[in-house]
C-alpha cells in the first residue's frame, strides 16, 4: 500500500525536489515498463536505460544502475510508485533512521581529475554537521560522478554558502604534479594519499570531528600515514560517496577540478576535454603541433599513456602486482 506523502504547509520541512538510489537490473527493467504502459513520455538521456517525464516529475535511469528523481512531485513519486511497486522498501523520509552515522559530526574525503588526462588531481575534505546534512539532502547533494557540470556549480553554490561548514581543497599545478608524481615513485596512490592528507589536515584545524570517511582507492593505509592528529578515525569503503558529507566533498573536488580547467584552457587557447580518451590524445597532438612537445607539461598529466602516444613514445610496461606494495618492512 502506498503511503500516505508528507505535507508541506506552512511550518513544515519542504519537499525533496531530487532524489536518487541504485537499483538492481530487474527493478530497472521493471520501473522502465510501468512507467512506459502508465503513458509517461519519453524522452533521450545520455548514458541512461530510460528517462521519462511525468506530471511535475522526471525520473531517469541511468546505465550505471542510478535512478534519478527530480522535480516538484518526486516525493509521491517516490513514496507512492517506486517504494511501494518497485523496491518494496521504505526509506525516503527514514534517512537519520537507517543512516544515523551520517548525521553526526564527521568529514568527507574525495577527489576529482583522477581519470583526465588534462588537469590536476583535486582532493577536497568537508566537515558537517547533521544540520547540514539534511539541508544539503533536501537539495539533492549527490556524488558528482552522477551530476553534470551546471548542477556541480549549482550544487557547489549551496554548500560553500552553508554557514558553519569546512571546506579545504588540495592541488598542484600541472609541472609541480607531473614532479610530484616522479617523487612519489611514480605510484598515483601514494601521490594521491598525500593531497588527501593536506587537504584533511587544513580541515582539523578548523573543527575537530572525532572522524571521517573516505572512499576506498587503496587496500593499504595510506591516507593515515598522512594524518597528523593519530587520534582522529579516518575509515574507508567502497561506495563511501552514498554519506552526504563525502558526496559534498566530490562536489567540492569537481567544481574546483572545473575552475583549474577553465585557467588551463584560458592558457592554452583550447577548450580542454575530459578523460583520455581518442579525444584528448586529439587535442594533446594539436597543443603539440602547435606550441611544442615540451608544452605538454603545462597542460597534462604526463604519466598517462595518453600522453605518452601523443608524444609518439611508447608507455612504459606496467609492472606486475606485488601483494606487498605499500606494507612496511620488517
Amino acid at each position: 500500500m502506498a503511503r500516505k506523502a508528507s505535507g508541506n504547509g506552512d511550518g513544515e520541512k519542504p519537499k525533496k525536489t531530487m532524489y536518487t538510489i541504485k537499483l538492481t537490473d530487474e527493478q530497472m527493467e521493471k520501473l522502465g515498463g510501468v512507467l512506459d504502459a502508465r503513458g509517461w513520455f519519453p524522452h533521450e538521456v545520455n548514458y541512461s536505460n530510460f528517462a521519462f517525464k511525468g506530471e511535475q516529475v522526471n525520473v531517469v535511469g541511468y546505465t550505471s544502475g542510478k535512478l534519478v528523481v527530480q522535480g516538484k512531485k518526486t516525493e509521491d513519486f517516490v513514496q507512492n510508485l517506486l517504494e511501494p511497486e518497485i523496491t518494496g522498501e521504505f526509506l525516503l523520509g527514514y534517512e537519520e533512521v537507517n543512516n544515523p552515522e551520517w548525521f553526526e559530526h564527521h568529514a568527507g574525503l574525495d577527489e576529482s581529475g583522477k581519470g583526465d588526462l588534462f588537469g590536476p588531481v583535486v582532493t577536497a575534505c568537508v566537515i558537517a554537521d547533521g544540520d547540514m546534512v539534511r539541508k544539503w539532502m533536501d537539495g539533492g547533494i549527490r556524488d558528482s560522478k552522477t551530476i553534470t557540470d551546471s548542477i556541480i556549480v549549482k550544487m557547489h553554490k549551496l554548500i560553500i554558502e552553508t554557514k558553519g561548514v569546512v571546506i579545504k581543497t588540495a592541488y598542484t599545478g600541472m609541472p609541480k604534479y607531473n614532479e610530484l608524481y616522479l617523487k612519489f615513485g611514480k605510484n598515483l596512490n601514494k601521490f594521491l594519499a598525500w593531497l588527501h592528507g593536506r587537504a584533511l589536515n587544513d580541515a582539523l584545524e578548523v573543527s575537530k570531528p572525532t572522524w571521517g570517511l573516505l572512499d576506498q582507492f587503496s587496500k593499504q593505509p595510506l591516507v593515515q600515514r598522512h594524518i597528523e592528529d593519530k587520534s582522529f578515525d579516518l575509515r574507508m569503503r567502497p561506495k563511501a560517496e552514498e554519506d552526504p558529507v563525502v558526496a559534498a566533498a566530490s562536489v567540492v573536488a569537481r567544481a574546483t577540478w572545473l575552475q583549474q580547467m577553465r585557467k588551463l584552457e584560458k592558457e592554452c587557447g583550447e577548450t580542454l576535454p575530459k578523460g583520455s580518451g581518442a579525444n584528448a590524445k586529439e587535442k594533446a597532438k594539436a597543443i603539440i603541433s602547435r606550441l611544442g612537445p615540451d608544452s605538454l607539461n603545462r597542460f597534462c598529466k604526463l604519466h598517462f599513456k595518453t600522453a605518452y602516444e601523443a608524444l609518439g613514445k611508447t608507455p612504459p610496461a606496467k609492472k606486475p602486482w606485488n601483494p606487498n606494495w605499500g606494507r612496511s618492512k620488517k
